[in-house]
């Protein structure tokens, strides 16, 4: 049984640093990765992390987010950096097969796999 929780949102101004954690457990085969959703906008996978440790990530927030997960594979972060006010959202942790392992793909395969009850990130200007 995959269970994912997430924390570490908050608020914080342009420019700050936020770091999220996932606790995912029964989820060591999986790829891991976060999407977000802010309101009214459709879901936006933003980094993955497969199983052998290789990341991708959106462009929208290569070189200022980071993923990473730990040797015993159950759990997962997200350090962001330089954060904008467009980067406010609600951050979902999700487990996906490690075939499907994508950034891009994420946001799809998090309906055939499994996603937590997501954190809130608030930027403001």
């Amino acid at each position: 049984q995959v269970r994912l929780v997430e924390s570490g949102g908050g608020s914080v101004q342009a420019g700050g640093s936020l770091r999220l954690s996932c606790a995912a457990s029964g989820a060591s085969l999986h790829c891991l990765g976060w999407f977000r959703q802010a309101p009214g906008k459709e879901r936006e996978g933003l980094a993955t992390v497969n199983t052998d440790g290789s990341t991708t990530y959106a462009d929208s927030v290569k070189g200022r987010f980071t993923a990473s997960r730990d040797n015993t594979k159950t759990a997962l972060w997200l350090q962001m950096n330089s954060l904008k006010p467009e980067d406010t959202a609600t951050y979902y942790c999700a487990a996906v097969s490690p075939l499907y392992c994508d950034a891009g793909s994420l946001s799809v395969q998090a309906d055939y796999g499994y996603f937590g009850q997501g954190t809130q990130v608030t930027v403001s200007s």
